[in-house]
């Protein structure tokens, strides 16, 4: 009887919201995916939002010739129309990673991102990498909470 239990215990422990099923988050107005990822993936109460570059979802600016606060403009605002197809909003980001090409961009990307979000701020990391695609010189990815 104590292997029975104990093997429901973890069958029971492996259907938690952790194994949520995976819904796609897709919005028309966004940049859509290069490559074979998704824009984003609804998985119980959360939302991940790929990495956003700073590409014009028409396909008329060339992001990549302006500088790194334009640059997060652009990433901040397609990061909203992503999250605006699942009917969400910044305000519902709890976790951000940005990625940047210069480290010594963090006074104007920080500026730029604190004129989007709100206290209590999301959580975030803050990283350089050597390169990003197409020339960018800013990428963010999210992590949103439905109520």
């Amino acid at each position: 009887m104590r292997k029975f239990t104990l093997a429901l215990a973890l069958t029971l422990a492996c259907a938690s919201p952790a194994f949520a099923e995976k819904v796609l988050i897709e919005s028309p107005d966004a940049p859509k995916a290069i490559g074979p990822y998704s824009q984003a993936i609804q998985s119980g109460k959360l939302v991940f939002v790929s990495g956003s570059l700073p590409f014009d979802p028409a396909g008329k600016i060339d992001y990549s010739q302006q500088d790194v606060a334009a640059q997060t403009r652009r990433v901040i605002d397609n990061i909203a129309l992503e999250l605006k197809a699942a009917n969400l909003t910044l305000d519902d980001v709890v976790s951000a990673t940005v990625y940047v090409t210069d480290v010594d961009d963090f006074p104007a990307v920080n500026a730029v991102y604190a004129s989007y979000f709100h206290p209590p701020y999301p959580a975030r990391a803050f990283v350089q990498v050597a390169k990003l695609l197409r020339g960018a010189k800013v990428e963010i990815s999210v992590i949103a909470a439905k109520k």
